[in-house]
């Protein structure tokens, strides 16, 4: 599917009339209240040759009122430090085996807490204070460039098309959020999820891909037009509640459920969140597929999805371009365990090979 309509009607007066109606459906999401999860991610390296190295995320670690985390330990057979990314605050957890070690091991157990996220576009009017504006510095970390991410060229000129009626943030962000899930597609052949190669998606017009590429798209798409957004990267650890197989997992076995979400952010309101890619996986693989823009079920998850977030989810970092410690390695986000052995560089997508599990279980300790 290549649907290339530029959406303007989706801001100003008609956009704004309908706030209070998707502020009461949003409102609904945070009724169940908070829920813990444990997450045990197993990693051996076999085969080992010289010296062996991985880098496991943590949990995002700043408390809010969305995500806790409650602890981390780990034990293995490796030198481990716990090493902060200098340009985004991405924890990892750096593991090191001597170069004799025949069987490299770790395991990585984190327990945290989550809640339903959603959005307040009513309580402030744009322009106040009624939430902590971003300072200088993180204006300029959330709008500026990255490897795969440009925010000139063909993303801007595609960026001031779509934004060219709106004029707040949310407007802006409203009109491309309503743009991307129009006009991409989720590709199930890509592999893992996605790389952001928001560049290339313009100039050939291919807009397929995962999360990580149909996200990137709004993070790129936003910044562009001089609206702070992110990249949210993290795992999914649970099944859905909200009524789709889709957008949950189906066991215990969260070793491919990494998933990235997005948000940006608005005056007076604050980070909000939002998921288009998820919006494109429900009319990919919600029973039985292959699902249209005007199924009900569809309709109903992209008005919950500009604002909210289910927190069935882990959450990690915002990081982009991440050289990882003690490595020539460099990623363009840091979402899954990586791993290395005799300078060689294991295959992060393919947990078979490389050999990491990760199982996530609801627990009931109460926060």
């Amino acid at each position: 599917m290549k649907r290339r309509t530029f959406l303007q009607a989706v801001v100003t007066a008609p956009f704004i009339a309908g706030l209070s109606r998707m502020r009461k459906a949003i409102a609904a999401t945070q009724d169940e209240g908070w829920r813990t999860y444990e997450v045990i991610t197993k990693l051996d390296i076999t085969n080992p040759s010289g010296i062996s190295r991985a880098w496991v995320p943590l949990p995002y670690m700043e408390k809010t009122d969305w995500h806790t985390l409650l602890g981390t330990t780990w034990s293995g057979n490796g030198r481990t430090t716990v090493i902060t990314e200098p340009n985004y605050g991405a924890k990892i957890l750096y593991v090191e085996w001597r170069e004799n070690e025949q069987a490299p091991h770790i395991e990585v157990i984190n327990s945290f807490a989550t809640r339903n996220r959603a959005a307040d576009f009513i309580r402030s009017n744009p322009g106040s204070l009624a939430t902590d504006p971003l300072s200088q510095r993180e204006i300029e970390r959330y709008t500026k460039p990255t490897e795969l991410i440009p925010t000139d060229g063909i993303v801007r000129d595609t960026a001031r098309n779509i934004t060219r009626l709106a004029r707040s943030d949310i407007e802006k962000a409203y009109a491309i959020y309503e743009w991307v899930v129009e006009n991409t597609f989720r590709d199930p052949k890509v592999n893992g999820c996605g790389w952001g190669d928001i560049k290339t998606m313009l100039e050939t017009g291919y807009f397929g891909g995962k999360c990580g590429d149909l996200n990137a798209l709004f993070v790129g798409l936003t910044r562009s037009v001089g609206v702070a957004a992110r990249d949210v990267y993290g795992l999914r650890v649970a099944p859905s509640r909200l009524g789709y197989k889709s957008l949950g997992l189906g066991s215990t076995d969260a070793s491919k459920g990494q998933h990235c979400r997005a948000e940006f952010f608005a005056q007076g309101i604050g980070w909000v969140p939002v998921d288009p890619a998820d919006v494109r996986k429900v009319v990919l693989e919600e029973p039985p597929g292959n699902l249209q823009l005007d199924d009900p079920r569809v309709m109903a998850i992209r008005r919950k999805l500009f604002g909210t977030w289910e927190m069935n989810w882990l959450a990690y970092n915002t990081a982009h371009d991440v050289v990882l410690p003690n490595s020539r390695t460099r990623l363009a986000y840091f979402m899954y365990p990586n791993g290395e052995s005799g300078g060689k560089a294991l295959d992060q997508l393919d947990p078979d090979t490389f050999k990491y599990t990760i199982t996530a279980r609801e627990i009931k300790t109460p926060v």
